[in-house]
């Protein structure tokens, strides 16, 4: 059974089990992983290794939204504030 996935729902899971952590951490130790994340990307794209891939984007999903966390952002807001009504150049 497949369950339906928001952003905000990303963000809420992330809180629940990692905020603790990821407030005794602190913003600038979360970016950076975050940003440690993004290299695993990026390696696993090189590699052309779908697999990890997956894992990876999955976990620069979960930084971010961890990091969003720390910085009181509503990650899915940002987004359509964003994105769905893009300003015109």
């Amino acid at each position: 059974m497949h369950q339906e996935i928001t952003l905000r729902k990303v963000q809420e899971i992330m809180s629940k089990y990692y905020l603790q952590r990821d407030l005794e951490r602190g913003l600038y130790a979360t970016f950076t992983w975050l940003i440690e994340e993004i290299g695993e990307l990026a390696e696993s794209i090189l590699n052309q290794n779908k697999k990890a891939q997956e894992e990876e984007i999955a976990d620069v999903l979960a930084w971010l939204a961890s990091l969003a966390n720390l910085l009181s952002i509503d990650l899915e807001k940002a987004f359509k504030q964003k994105y769905l009504n893009p300003q015109p150049p």
